[in-house]
C-alpha cells in the first residue's frame, strides 16, 4: 500500500509547467524504484489474470505508452500494481520532439493537451534501460511467482523520416525492439508527428502491416518466439474507416488493436485555458470517444479479437465502461496525473470483481 497519499503531491507538481512535473516524477520514479523508497507510491497487485494474444495479463489495467518515453521507470512503475506497462513512443534516432511549451493542463475539465513529438533518446538508449530493469532479469530468469508483468514497446517514425519512407523506421524499430517485448504496438496515430496518421488509410495501413507481418516471420523464427504485434489507432475515425482498419488488422493477422490514442476534436473542452493549442487532447474528455470506436472495433472484428481500451479512465467506473464497450483490458495515463497510483488498484479491483461475478 503507498505511504504517501498522492492528495500531498498533487498540489506541489500541479504548481510546476506540466513537462517540468512529468519530468521530476519520472526522476524520482527511476531514483526510488528497487529501493524502500518505492514503499512511498506502491500498490499491491490485484490478481486477476487473463490470456490475450497468447500472453497471461496478471490484471486487466496496464500503463499506457507516453509517460515513460525513454523505459527508464519500468520496474517503478509496475510497482503501482499495473498488470501490464507500455513504453515508448521510441523512434529509430533520439529527437528532441516539438518545440516547448508543449504540454498543457485543463483541470476543469480532467485534461491533458500535448505536443510532444516523439521526443525520446532514441532506440539504443531504449533497449539499453530495458535491459537494465529488474523486470527484464526475472523474465530471464523466469523468476517469481503467478503470471509476470507484462512489457509492452511502442514503436513509431522519426520526424524527419519522409511519410513514404516510415515503414523503414517502423521495421528497424521493430527488430531492435522484439527480443525483449511481450508485445510490441505499432504507433500510427500520435496527432503530434507530421502525417503520421496518414498511415492509418486503407492503402498505407495495408502496405505498413503487411512488411511488418513479413518481417514478423522472419523475427519469429531467428528468436524462436512469436511476439504479439498490437496496433494503436485514433479515435477521430468514422464508423467506415474503423470497419476498414479492423478488416486490415485481420488480413494481416495483427495480434490485436489500441483505441485510442488522442484526440483533435476541442467540442468537450471549447472556452476553457489552453483549449486551443495545438496537439492531442488526453483525459475524462476523450471517454465517449474512445468507447465508440471500441464498440465499432468489436462488431467489426467479433469477439475473440483482443482489444485495449485506452482513454478518458478518471475513475474505476470509467474502467469498467470501456470493458463493457468491447474491451478486453484496459490503459491509464492521464488519469494516472489527475487521480495518482490508488487509481490502478481501484481499476483493477472494480472489474475483477465485476466479471468475476458475471
Amino acid at each position: 500500500m503507498s505511504l504517501v497519499p498522492y492528495a500531498l503531491a498533487r498540489p506541489f507538481l500541479f504548481s510546476l509547467d506540466p513537462e517540468t512535473a512529468h519530468e521530476i516524477t519520472l526522476h524520482g520514479l527511476a531514483a526510488a524504484q528497487g529501493t524502500p523508497l518505492q514503499m512511498a507510491y506502491c500498490n499491491g497487485r490485484i490478481e486477476d489474470p487473463v490470456k490475450l494474444a497468447g500472453l497471461t495479463f496478471p490484471n486487466r489495467v496496464g500503463l499506457a505508452a507516453g509517460l515513460d518515453k525513454n523505459a527508464r521507470c519500468i520496474d517503478g512503475l509496475g510497482a503501482m500494481g499495473f498488470g501490464f506497462v507500455e513504453v515508448g513512443t521510441v523512434t529509430p534516432k533520439g529527437q528532441p520532439g516539438n518545440p516547448k511549451p508543449r504540454m498543457f493542463r485543463l483541470p476543469k475539465a480532467n485534461a491533458l493537451i500535448n505536443r510532444l513529438g516523439f521526443n525520446n533518446d532514441g532506440l539504443e538508449a531504449f533497449i539499453a534501460n530495458v535491459k537494465r530493469s529488474t523486470h527484464y532479469a526475472q523474465r530471464q530468469k523466469n523468476a517469481g511467482t503467478g503470471p509476470a508483468m507484462l512489457l509492452g514497446l511502442n514503436i513509431g517514425k522519426n520526424a524527419a523520416t519522409p511519410i513514404e519512407n516510415a515503414t523503414e523506421d517502423y521495421i528497424t524499430c521493430l527488430n531492435a525492439v522484439y527480443p525483449y517485448a511481450d508485445y510490441v504496438t505499432i504507433n500510427i496515430s500520435s496527432p503530434n508527428t507530421k502525417n503520421l496518421r496518414a498511415l492509418q488509410g486503407d492503402e498505407a495501413l495495408d502496405q505498413l502491416l503487411g512488411a511488418l507481418a513479413q518481417q514478423r516471420e522472419k523475427l519469429a523464427a531467428e528468436h524462436g518466439k512469436r511476439t504479439p504485434l498490437f496496433v494503436k489507432i485514433a479515435p477521430d475515425l468514422d464508423e467506415a474507416q474503423v470497419s476498414a482498419i479492423a478488416a486490415i488488422l485481420q488480413r494481416h493477422a495483427m495480434d490485436g488493436v489500441i483505441a485510442s490514442n488522442t484526440t483533435l476534436s476541442r467540442d468537450a473542452v471549447k472556452g476553457m485555458t489552453h483549449a486551443e493549442e495545438t496537439g492531442g487532447l488526453s483525459g475524462a474528455p476523450l471517454l465517449a470517444m474512445s468507447n465508440r470506436v471500441i464498440a465499432q472495433l468489436r462488431a467489426a472484428l467479433g469477439p475473440a479479437f483482443p482489444i485495449i481500451g485506452v482513454g478518458g479512465i478518471l475513475s474505476a467506473e470509467d474502467a469498467l465502461s470501456k470493458i463493457k464497450a468491447g474491451a478486453d483490458v484496459v490503459q491509464i495515463y492521464t488519469g494516472l496525473i489527475y487521480k495518482g497510483p490508488t487509481l490502478v488498484k481501484q481499476c483493477a479491483d472494480l472489474i475483477h470483481r465485476t466479471v468475476k461475478g458475471k
